[in-house]
């Protein structure tokens, strides 16, 4: 009787699996956050009581601000994830 080797799962380490998760929240997060200011666009274009062009100029800077800080996040999160594996220690040259 042959026995047959025992596969093992591939191990995901903490700090991938943490990498994961908080990308995940940063991007649901981000999405969230881009519907409601979309949906604040939508109801301000329609709204006759407000000025368009009030709700153009108090909602863009926040709009590009958060729009920027998480992408610029995400992609830093991205950037470092596989620097650690990659680099070896500079030390013992």
């Amino acid at each position: 009787m042959t026995k047959k080797p025992i596969r093992k799962s591939p191990h995901i380490e903490v700090k991938d699996k943490l990498t994961l998760w908080v990308t995940l929240m940063v991007s649901a997060t981000l999405c969230i956050s881009v519907l409601a200011m979309v949906i604040a666009f939508m109801l301000g274009l329609w709204a006759k009581e407000v000025d368009n062009a009030e709700i153009f100029k108090m909602i863009s800077p926040a709009f590009s601000t958060l729009i920027g800080g998480m992408i610029g996040f995400l992609s830093g999160i991205k950037l470092m994830q596989n620097e650690d594996k990659s680099k070896s220690n500079p030390c013992k040259e």
